[in-house]
Order: C-alpha cells, then sequence, then structure tokens
C-alpha cells in the first residue's frame, strides 16, 4: 500500500472544519439556565415584604420606578449607540467614543436594575395571579437571561454578525416591557413622585 492510499479503517483528513453549533447554544443554554432559576427562585422564594431601599426615595415603589426608568433611559442610550456603530443611522458617522458610551451605559444600565431586581425577587416574589405582574415577572427572568446570553456571546469570534444584535434587541424589548410593566403603570397610577 502506498503512503497515498488509506486503509478502509482510516477516514481521510476532512481539512479545516466550520464551527459547530456550540458557540450559539452554549450562551443560549446558560442564559435560558438563569432565566428559569430566576422564575422558579421568585416563584419558590416566600417573598419578605421588606427590602432595603435606597436614601432620597418615598418609598420602595418610587425607588425601583426610578431606577427602572434611569435603566430605560440607558438603554435608549444602548440601542441609538450600537444602531450608530452598526451603520443603521443614514448620514451619521458613528464618532470614536460611541463604543465606549455602548459600553458603559450598558454598565449602569444594568447597575441600576441589579436593586429594581433584588427588590421584585425578595421582597415581591414572581406572581402570576394578575396579569400585568405576570407579564413582569416573566419578562424580569427574560431579561437577565438574555442578559446572560449576550455577555457570554461578546468574547466568541465565530458567531455570525447577527447574533449580538438580535440579543442585544431581546434585551432592550424585554427592558421596555419591563419599564412598561412596572415605572409607567406607578406613574400613571400614583403620578410622578419621588
Amino acid at each position: 500500500m502506498s503512503l497515498s492510499q488509506t486503509s478502509p479503517l482510516q477516514r481521510p483528513d476532512p481539512g479545516p472544519q466550520a464551527p459547530g453549533s456550540a458557540p450559539y447554544l452554549v450562551p443560549l443554554l446558560v442564559g435560558g439556565l438563569v432565566a428559569v432559576a430566576l422564575g422558579v427562585y421568585g416563584r419558590e422564594h416566600t417573598p419578605t415584604g421588606y427590602a432595603v431601599g435606597l436614601a432620597g426615595f418615598s418609598g420602595a415603589q418610587a425607588m425601583k420606578s426610578w431606577l427602572a426608568t434611569a435603566s430605560f433611559v440607558l438603554a435608549i442610550v444602548q440601542l441609538v449607540s450600537a444602531l450608530t456603530m452598526y451603520g443603521r443611522i443614514p448620514g451619521l458617522q458613528a464618532p470614536s467614543w460611541t463604543g465606549a458610551l455602548h459600553r458603559w451605559s450598558g454598565r449602569l444600565a444594568f447597575v441600576l436594575s441589579v436593586p429594581v431586581a433584588f427588590h421584585c425577587l425578595y421582597a415581591l416574589g414572581a406572581q402570576f395571579d394578575v396579569p400585568r405582574v405576570l407579564v413582569h415577572s416573566l419578562l424580569g427572568s427574560f431579561f437577565y437571561g438574555v442578559f446572560v446570553a449576550k455577555m457570554l456571546s461578546l468574547p466568541k469570534r465565530n458567531l455570525p454578525g447577527w447574533t449580538l444584535p438580535v440579543l442585544g434587541g431581546l434585551a432592550f424589548a424585554a427592558l421596555t416591557g419591563l419599564w412598561l410593566t412596572s415605572s409607567f403603570w406607578f406613574f400613571t397610577t400614583f403620578g410622578v413622585t419621588f
């Protein structure tokens, strides 16, 4: 047998392989687990009715509403900066600082959302008896799941170009729904109070 021939037990080298589905599935799986874990915890945890509030607010609901509003405004900054970086706003060239603005507005939006999520999960728990609260509970779990999936996808270089925009768009949509079912509802029901 010559060196150029292969035996029936040997397979020829197929050459470079295209990446499998693992780069997509691992971040989505971990994000899905985070979403489910938050939902299960929120549902199974006995709500305390009390959580630590931040100084300067009249109550926990006002604190949550204003922090969620700040997160939502920063999410709009995220959306506009992402659209600018991807060249989706005609006639607008992305300034050199757009990437930094996008990263820092996202970080700050996340940090501001943590006390809100903590209060929702710890003090109130996931509630499914009122439609608005059911949607809010599901969107909260979904938001953090998508956020985790997006953060885990960021360092991966072999993902298609649409992956981060889709995950970012889903996070923005979830945060919009969260704001509408919490802050907007609070402000229109009880007024704009601190």
